[in-house]
Formats: C-alpha cells, structure tokens, sequence
C-alpha cells in the first residue's frame, strides 16, 4: 500500500516510507523490514527480542 502524503503517491525516498506504528515519516528504520521510527522502535524492541548490549 502507498499512502499519500502530498496527493501523490511516492516510489521512492523519505515520503514513501512511514512508520507502521504511529504513521510518523521521519528516521524510519528499514533494516530486517522493520519500517518503524526510531522513537517506536525504542518502546517496542524488548519485544521484539532485540537486547541492548551497553
């Protein structure tokens, strides 16, 4: 699904990627097909199984 932003749905870049939790376009984390921001990802990692190392 494509969500329309600026009444153009985008291929590519920063407004063709949200994030799936709160809808939020920036720092949007790609990796392992996560397509969460950074600031979800923080609430939910423990979750998910990731561990902080530090």
């Amino acid at each position: 699904m494509v969500k329309e932003r600026h009444g153009k749905p985008r291929k590519y870049g920063k407004g063709s990627r949200y994030c799936k939790r709160c809808g939020n376009y920036t720092a949007v984390i790609q990796k392992y097909n996560l397509l969460l921001c950074r600031q979800c990802f923080r609430e939910v990692a423990e979750k998910i199984g990731f561990v902080k190392y530090s």
